[in-house]
C-alpha cells in the first residue's frame, strides 16, 4: 500500500473519459502563475518517480519486514501497540496526496465510480467467505480473509492502474471514496460475513477506523488545500512513508503469529491468491457487463483485486487476534506482486489494441 503516486497532470478526465496529460497545468498556489504550476507539475512528477520506484521495491521490503517479525518476534510485539499510529500516518499521507477534482469525478462520470465502489464492498467480502468455506479455513484465519475482503480498495491500486494504461483519474476517486465509506461498510459487512467465525465488536471497530482512517485523510486533505507549497515539497517523500508504515505493521503481526506462519503458511497464501486473482476477474467481467470502457474496466479489475491490508491487519489484530490478521500481511506481500504482473499484461494488451 502506497499513497497516490500519480501526479495530478495525469488525473485530468479527457473527453473519452481516459485521463489526458497537461505538461504544465496551472498550479494551487497562485491560479496567475505559469510558473507556480510548473513548479507543481515537477512536484508531482518527482513523487512519480518515487512512487514507481517504490512499489518495485516494495514486495521485497515486505517480505524482509515479515522475515524479521518470524526470526525476531521481541522486535514486532515491541511494535504491536503502534500498529494503528502507523496506519493512521499512512491515511494521513494518502489525505495530502488528495485534491477536490479527485472527488468532482462523482459529479461528472458517476456510473463508474459507482460500478467500482459497489463492486469492492460486494465482491470482495462475498469472495472471502467463498474462498473461506471452499479451503475450510481455521475460524481466525476465515475470519481474516473475510475481513480484507470487506476493507476498502488498496491506495497502491493508483500506481498500478497508472502502469496498465488504465484510467487513473477513476482509480484516485474509487479508491477515495471507498476508504471515506469504510468506517459504515467494513464494520458491517465483516459483523455479517465473519460474526459466524468468531465475535466482532462493529461499533468498536468502526470508530477505530473513524480514527486511523477518516480523521487522518481528511487532515491531509484539508492541509493540502491550505498549505500546497509545503505539501508539494514533500509529496517525492510519501510513498516511502507509507513503505515503511506498512512494513512495519507486518512486522508486528507475523511477530504475533508466527506458530500460524509455521502450521498454516502455504493455506493462508493459497487463500490469498484466489482472493485477489478472484478480486481482478471479476471486477473486470462486472465493469464489461455494465458496459464500460476498456480503460474503465481495467480500473475496476485492479481496485476490486487490490485491498488496503493495513487497514484489514490492524482492525484484526486489534478485534481479533494475531493469527486472523495474517491473511492480511500475506495479502500486503502477494497483492504487489500481482498487481506489477497485471498491469504489465494490460499494458502490452493496450499497446497491441492502441488504446
Amino acid at each position: 500500500m502506497s499513497t497516490n503516486p500519480i501526479p495530478n497532470n495525469d488525473r485530468s478526465v479527457g473527453p473519452t473519459g481516459g485521463t489526458t496529460a497537461h505538461p504544465d497545468p496551472v498550479g494551487p498556489t497562485d491560479p496567475g502563475s505559469p510558473a507556480s504550476g510548473s513548479a507543481t507539475a515537477a512536484a508531482r512528477a518527482r513523487e512519480d518517480r518515487s512512487a514507481r520506484i517504490a512499489v518495485t521495491v516494495f514486495p521485497a521490503i515486505i517480505i524482509a519486514a515479515a522475515l524479521l517479525g518470524f526470526v525476531a518476534p521481541p522486535v514486532g510485539l515491541a511494535l504491536a501497540p503502534w500498529v494503528s499510529v502507523f496506519l493512521g500516518v499512512i491515511m494521513f499521507g494518502m489525505g495530502l496526496t488528495l485534491t477536490l477534482p479527485d472527488f468532482a469525478l462523482v459529479a461528472r462520470r458517476p456510473l463508474p465510480v459507482l460500478i467500482g465502489v459497489l463492486a469492492q464492498f460486494v465482491i470482495m467480502p462475498l469472495v472471502g467467505l467463498g474462498v473461506a468455506l471452499l479451503l475450510q479455513l481455521p475460524p481466525e484465519l476465515a475470519a481474516g480473509v473475510i475481513l480484507v475482503g470487506c476493507a476498502p480498495g488498496g491506495t497502491s491500486s493508483n500506481v498500478i492502474s497508472y502502469l496498465a494504461k488504465a484510467d487513473t483519474a477513476l482509480s484516485v476517486t474509487m479508491t477515495s471514496i471507498s476508504t471515506l465509506l469504510a468506517p459504515l461498510f467494513t464494520p458491517l459487512l465483516t459483523v455479517w460475513l465473519a460474526g459466524t467465525y468468531m465475535p466482532v465488536d462493529a461499533a468498536a471497530m468502526a470508530m477505530s477506523i473513524v480514527k486511523m482512517v477518516l480523521v487522518p485523510v481528511v487532515g491531509g486533505l484539508l492541509i493540502r488545500l491550505l498549505a500546497p507549497r509545503l505539501v508539494d515539497r514533500i509529496l517525492p517523500a510519501l510513498p516511502w512513508i507509507s513503505v515503511a508504515g506498512i512494513s512495519l505493521v507486518v512486522v508486528a503481526v507475523v511477530a504475533g503469529s508466527a506458530d500460524t506462519v509455521v502450521s498454516a503458511g502455504l493455506i493462508v497464501f493459497a487463500a490469498v491468491v484466489l482472493h485477489n486473482a478472484a478480486g481482478y476477474l471479476l471486477g473486470y467481467g462486472t465493469a464489461k457487463l455494465a458496459q464500460q470502457s476498456e480503460a474503465a474496466s481495467r480500473t475496476t479489475s485492479v481496485e476490486v483485486g487490490m485491498q488496503n491490508s493495513g487497514l484489514a491487519a490492524t482492525l484484526a489484530a486489534q478485534y481479533m487476534n494475531p493469527a486472523a490478521a495474517l491473511p492480511a500481511a500475506v495479502f500486503s506481500i502477494w497483492h504487489n506482486i500481482s498487481g506489477a504482473i497485471l498491469a504489465m499484461i494490460y499494458r502490452r494488451s493496450a499497446d497491441r489494441s492502441g488504446c
